[in-house]
């Protein structure tokens, strides 16, 4: 199957050369090869061309990218060393660069020369809505975004491959952490704390990990692409805000496995989770895509009022697996809208049709909250 992906590469390249990170298997390959088809490309998972860059990375000043001289250096953390020479070309020669890896980590710990500013980043995640032709919820609550495990018929099969082989290649070949197997119990914990605040007292009793150690870790899932922080709305004056982080799994098929879950099922407390993931990580991709600089936030009082996400003042969403928003769904958004900050406040559930409150308070089927995201509708 073919997607539309998001992210214009042709675009990006025309204003600067890029980094382009992503976790394994998210396409960027497959992206580079149909968008910038005259581009040169270096892999570096080819031994060859390793073993070759590596003794004499002035190749590429041979070497004549033709028009638009655009050249891709493929998994560029293999041979941070290489970014000198991408320096010098910037410069020299005026050379335009893509550089893709699975992570950040290792080129920011060995102090490579990260081009200083001559360089931008972009980001590709997992399959979004908008991306899938004839988008079926309930597979993607179960099987998550990947490209190449969203359309297998072994589906579990290839997640838990997917899983065991993140952990031993991008963790324990990168030296990440000494001790793979204790990282491999604390990711356990992270998933099946995922999407709630983070209480590290309690993630390390779960986990038998010091509670010291689990911050390094958390920041190792965020450089490595499998995790993000959602920060915590602390602006509201009338009732005083919760300040934990809360962190999400940047997939919600690896999170399904790494819970060990069943079946997604429409009504189940199982469904709920995933489709509050889902969304969340749907808005996310869409602000990195569109290039929205808007910060995505919680906000949960100490009185235990709440809401979902707030994308920077712009919209404050509750998501519900509900096929019927009532008064007591409202109750957190309501809580905020008193103060008088974010724009607009919506609910996105399963309703069936898009309706507005006395109080201007609107609800929104999930679809249709979804178009008039990707359509710029909503985030301005």
């Amino acid at each position: 199957m073919k997607y539309s992906r998001q992210l214009d590469l042709p675009a990006l390249l025309k204003k600067k050369s890029h980094f382009l990170f992503g976790p394994r298997g998210t396409g960027k390959t497959t992206l580079i090869r149909q968008s910038l088809p005259n581009a040169t490309v270096f892999d570096l998972l080819d031994a060859k061309t390793y073993t070759d860059l590596l003794r004499e990375p002035g190749i590429l000043a041979q070497v004549d990218p033709g028009p638009g001289r655009l050249i891709v250096i493929d998994e560029i953390q293999k041979l941070p060393a290489l970014l000198n020479e991408v320096h010098r070309l910037i410069e020299s020669k005026q050379l335009r660069f893509l550089l893709t890896g699975s992570s950040a980590r290792k080129l920011r710990r060995g102090a490579a020369n990260l081009l200083g500013g001559r360089a931008w980043q972009a980001n590709l995640f997992p399959l979004t809505w908008r991306e899938i032709p004839n988008f079926n919820l309930i597979q993607y609550l179960n099987r998550g975004g990947i490209p190449f495990i969203y359309q297998s018929p072994n589906f579990k099969d290839e997640l838990r491959n997917y899983v065991s082989l993140y952990l031993r290649d991008e963790i324990q070949a990168e030296a990440t952490v000494r001790n793979v197997d204790a990282f491999a119990r604390f990711l356990d914990a992270a998933a099946l704390t995922n999407g709630e605040e983070i209480q590290f007292q309690s993630l390390s009793s779960d986990s038998g990990i010091p509670a010291r150690s689990l911050a390094n870790y958390f920041q190792i899932l965020e450089d490595t692409l499998l995790g993000f922080a959602l920060l915590p709305f602390t602006r509201t004056k009338k009732r005083k805000a919760i300040t934990r982080n809360k962190f999400y799994l940047f997939d919600v098929g690896v999170t399904n496995t790494l819970c060990r879950r069943g079946a997604i099922q429409p009504k189940s407390e199982l469904f709920g989770r995933a489709f509050e993931q889902f969304l969340i990580c749907e808005v996310r991709a869409f602000l990195s895509y569109k290039g929205h600089d808007s910060s995505l936030q919680y906000w949960r009082s100490t009185s235990q009022f709440e809401v979902d996400l707030i994308v920077g003042t712009d919209l404050a969403i509750e998501i519900k697996g509900t096929e019927l928003v009532t008064d007591k769904h409202l109750k957190g958004l309501r809580a905020l809208k008193e103060e008088k900050i974010i724009r607009k406040h919506v609910v996105v559930s399963l309703d069936s049709r898009k309706r507005k409150l006395d109080d201007g308070i609107e609800i929104w089927p999930w679809s249709d909250f979804l178009e008039a995201l990707w359509g710029g509708d909503l985030v301005k």
